[in-house]
């Protein structure tokens, strides 16, 4: 089982994450952020990844801190669960339509953490979230993944849309470059013979 465990704990936060790569897309999400909780079942569902994550913060301030340490944490059981990246596809694109927005994500599991994002989110909250936290979450997955990273949004105008797209997006290009290539066998899928992991 591809599998990644992280208990983070922090001043500010307290977060565990338990990772399934070869789930079937269960997911339990209370970060105290009802917004991060909703995309974090957009992840699972679509990339068929189970997720029980669990966290605590100091929310009475703002979302900032448990956004960005779930992102940390769920980055760091990613990496866990992908160990050295032995036999996957290894590279992940997808585009996906939400209504009037369309966001595509492509990806690669490098090792070598980098985003580049191109996302234009017109409000500034999502009921209580701050967009910018959007950004916030995928550079501490990025950068603790080991992932690289593209965002772009094709089109689109209702903030929610264009956010969700994304994360579904995200979900789909994951889900495509951490399964098994079955021509690949036990092999790193680089002419080098390793991918970089993130350090």
């Amino acid at each position: 089982m591809r599998t990644g465990t992280i208990h983070r704990v922090t001043g500010e936060t307290d977060v565990r994450v338990n990772l399934n790569l070869d789930g079937t897309g269960r997911c339990q999400a209370s970060t105290g952020v009802p917004f991060l909780d909703h995309m974090l079942h957009q992840i699972s569902s679509h990339g068929l990844i189970d997720l029980d994550i669990q966290a605590t913060g100091d929310t009475h301030i703002d979302d900032h801190h448990s956004n960005e340490d779930v992102g940390i944490a769920v980055g760091q059981a990613l990496a866990q669960a992908l160990g050295d990246r032995r036999g996957i596809h290894r590279f992940g694109h997808f585009t996906a339509p939400l209504d009037e927005a369309l966001v595509q994500v492509v990806l690669d599991c490098s090792g070598r953490p980098h985003l580049s994002w191109g996302l234009t989110i017109p409000a500034q909250k999502i009921g209580t979230y701050d967009t910018e936290l959007v950004k916030e979450f995928f550079v501490a997955v990025a950068n603790n993944s080991g992932l690289t990273l593209h965002v772009r949004q094709l089109d689109g105008v209702n903030s929610h849309h264009i956010v969700e797209a994304c994360f579904k997006a995200f979900a789909r290009a994951l889900r495509q470059a951490t399964e098994p290539d079955p021509r690949r066998a036990d092999s790193i899928p680089s002419s080098k013979g390793v991918l970089e992991r993130a350090g």
